[in-house]
């Protein structure tokens, strides 16, 4: 079981994808576990940063609108372009941010 964007190839497991955005969230000076829904009181309305969509989204049976994806994909590709190439997590989140 796991998590996959329906127009890539990108794939993470449940637990690969919260560390995915535990990983974007400390780009962000965000620790993840403390926000609202994550085990802590922070609200996300707290941060603005245009990935703050993709890391308050719950796991599954969610979906992002066209228009806020378009915003979340162009952060995306600037918070993980210097991550190491054979990241699989840059992988992934380039191939979910470029289709």
């Amino acid at each position: 079981m796991g998590l996959d964007f329906t127009h890539c190839e990108a794939h993470w497991s449940y637990s690969d994808f919260h560390g995915f955005r535990k990983r974007l969230a400390a780009c962000i000076g965000m620790n993840l576990d403390d926000m609202e829904g994550f085990g802590g009181e922070i609200p996300f309305e707290n941060y603005q940063d245009d990935i703050i969509p993709l890391l308050e989204q719950p796991d599954s049976d969610r979906y992002l609108s066209p228009d806020v994806c378009q915003t979340v994909a162009a952060r995306l590709r600037q918070l993980i372009r210097h991550w190491p190439d054979d990241d699989i997590d840059k992988g992934n989140g380039t191939s979910a941010s470029t289709k």
